[in-house]
């Protein structure tokens, strides 16, 4: 995840944190903990993010999933 877009996605939105987490259905700790990536967003929580910072699909692909793959954790079907 990448944590310092979607910070900077909260702070071009206005609101307020404390808003985006209970918009969520999280409790500012627990928004605080997805976002330092103590824990995983669940992609309905995700989802409703992209609604209410209105993120772009681009920054939402960017914020959210990974592209950098680790090669020795990828299954080789050969």
């Amino acid at each position: 995840m990448n944590a310092q877009l979607l910070k900077d996605k909260i702070k071009e939105s206005g609101l307020k944190i404390t808003f985006v987490a209970e918009s969520c259905g999280l409790t500012y700790q627990g928004f605080a903990n997805k976002i330092n990536g103590i824990r995983d967003f669940k992609l309905v929580e995700a989802d409703k993010l992209k609604q209410i910072l209105n993120i772009s699909d681009d920054d939402f692909k960017a914020i959210f999933f990974d592209n950098n793959v680790d090669n020795t954790t990828t299954c080789n079907t050969e």
